[in-house]
């Protein structure tokens, strides 16, 4: 990267980008991923992820999902196989959000949401405006001075989110990021996602040990087979959009959270779960 400063893209001048729905965006051919101590963590993985889904990984744990993630984001390489992109991805088109915030705790939340902007060679005026619209997309606009040991677990998760996305990425990556949280808190984060996903359209891969969480956001749902991970089946989530609390409230959510409960039993029945 060279020091030329960078136009910051807004949230508003993208959505129509995001929201071209349909078009393959990822394609996973044949990938297996075998570690240096013989493990064998994904086999044969095939997915394709078109451009505006929500697409979650479900399966026990073990069974490779944050595997996936780490070789689609470029942090691990396939043993086997090629994970592919419709296009030329540059830095900062992929934002992932880890199973913990991962906050830097000596800065502020500002400038830990300014981070990946930094690391693409943004100047500070414009990345300060990127920051400030991430961080009310996340509404934590009053908290841009705070330090991460004053905030909850909960606050902590969105400001992680907001560097995620403060780069406006193609693809949003998200590693069971609210499976730390009380129940009512991981409730309301996953509304507040539904509804910001809702809105800007994004592509996301989502990774979960909850069915109910899975089939509350997911557009689709991947049932991953214990290790090694493969899909073994696909469930759309043909439900109606806003989902709010309602929703969790319905014969539909029931019976599709029925149908792929069912999906994970016999994943995991096939070949042993490890815990």
């Amino acid at each position: 990267m060279s020091g030329e400063a960078k136009t910051s893209p807004r949230f508003s001048e993208t959505t129509d980008r995001h929201r071209q729905r349909g078009a393959e965006l990822l394609r996973i051919e044949k990938v297996s991923k075998v570690f240096a101590d013989g493990t064998v963590a994904v086999e044969g993985f095939d997915l394709s992820v078109a451009r505006g889904e929500f697409v979650s990984l479900l399966g026990p744990s073990g069974c490779g999902k944050s595997t996936v993630l780490r070789l689609i984001a470029g942090l691990l390489r396939p043993t086997r196989g090629t994970v592919r992109f419709a296009q030329p991805l540059a830095p900062g088109d992929i934002g992932f959000v880890f199973q913990e915030p991962t906050l830097m705790p000596w800065a502020t939340v500002a400038d830990n949401v300014a981070l990946p902007l930094r690391l693409c060679g943004f100047d500070g005026r414009r990345a300060g405006a990127a920051v400030a619209e991430a961080l009310a997309l996340v509404g934590l606009s009053s908290f841009a001075r705070a330090y991460p040991h004053q905030l909850s677990g909960g606050m902590k998760m969105r400001v992680s989110l907001a560097r995620a996305l403060v780069t406006r990425p193609t693809l949003l990556l998200m590693d069971e990021p609210f499976a730390a949280l009380d129940e009512i808190t991981r409730l309301r984060l996953d509304d507040e996602l539904a509804r910001l996903w809702q809105a800007h359209g994004w592509t996301v891969l989502f990774v979960t040990h909850s069915v109910f969480e899975s089939v509350y956001l997911s557009t689709r749902i991947v049932v991953m087979a214990a290790r090694p991970g493969r899909p073994v089946a696909e469930i759309a989530v043909d439900a109606p959009r806003p989902r709010e609390e309602d929703f969790r409230d319905s014969p539909l959510y029931g019976a599709l959270c029925r149908e792929v409960s069912a999906a994970l039993h016999r994943a995991m029945a096939s070949r042993g779960a490890e815990t």
